[in-house]
């Protein structure tokens, strides 16, 4: 009886073990919730834009860190506002890894948005994000090089126009090259999820 038992605890071990070995093996591996950009990965086009304390930002200085790149206005009513604070949560969910990363982001309005102006904003949402802006001619060459469209509709409203852009989120990995991208209102928790890949 007890050699009974003895088998019956040997063999219920047994099946436990093999399916825990058989879920290792053909569980499916950690995938990128993004767009992914085809392989090879395409080179960050340069950005190069004055700060607002005067200082040379240049995207290539950010090799080693994880970028999370958003172009928008500091007069949007909705888009622009929603993604910044998203993005603040996820660095918030990063804890420890944050220096790893930086989030930028560009003005398609530099009507409006001076380096300070937009700066000033960026931090509203976290001091660690930099907010850039520059000349219609810098940007430009920027907005096309990244595919950004945008066009300036009249309102009604206070802020007499309004600027349609693209709204996607492009995450540049540390070696400078464009990796993913997040349309609007991506959950945070999948920005999360691919940031912690990259980093590990």
């Amino acid at each position: 009886m007890d050699k009974k038992i003895l088998w019956v605890g040997f063999l219920s071990l047994a099946v436990v073990v093999l399916a825990t070995l058989l879920t290792m093996m053909f569980a499916k591996p950690a995938s990128y919730r993004g767009t992914a950009y085809g392989v090879p990965y395409p080179a960050a086009p340069q950005i190069e834009l004055i700060r607002s304390n005067g200082e040379t930002f240049r995207l290539s200085d950010q090799k080693g860190k994880i970028v999370l790149l958003f172009f928008g206005y500091t007069s949007c009513p909705d888009v622009c506002p929603t993604t910044l604070a998203e993005l603040k949560l996820a660095m918030d969910d990063l804890g420890d890894k944050t220096n790893l990363v930086q989030v930028i982001f560009v003005s398609v309005d530099p009507q409006r948005d001076t380096p300070e102006k937009i700066q000033n904003y960026a931090d509203h949402f976290n001091k660690g994000f930099v907010g850039l802006s520059g000349t219609v001619e810098e940007l430009e060459t920027i907005w096309k090089d990244y595919g950004i469209f945008r066009e300036e509709v009249q309102s009604d409203s206070a802020f007499v126009y309004i600027v349609n852009h693209t709204a996607r989120v492009y995450l540049i990995d540390m070696d400078g090259n464009l990796r993913l991208s997040y349309g609007f209102q991506t959950p945070v928790e999948d920005i999360v999820n691919d940031l912690e890949l990259l980093l590990k």
